[in-house]
């Protein structure tokens, strides 16, 4: 179950952030977060706490429900 949610979840992290022409390591510090750990997200390797996911939503000028809106069936975002 994690890997058919993660991996999507990360993939959808990763499209906003390209999106918006910001590097992992930029996205790390808008965030507070280190930059292994947002490759890990992208990469479907971390699961996001709750903390996390305002920090990155902050980060991304979104809202955290706009960080779950993403297809779990479609990996290929």
């Amino acid at each position: 179950m994690n890997d058919s949610v993660l991996k999507p979840f990360g993939l959808h992290i990763k499209s906003l952030r390209t999106s918006l022409n910001i590097s992992q390591e930029e996205l790390a510090s808008r965030s507070g977060l280190d930059r292994t750990y947002v490759s890990g997200i992208e990469r479907g390797k971390r699961n996001v706490g709750l903390v996390n996911l305002f920090r990155l939503a902050q980060a991304l000028d979104l809202s955290p429900s706009d960080l779950l809106s993403f297809d779990v069936d479609n990996s290929h975002e």
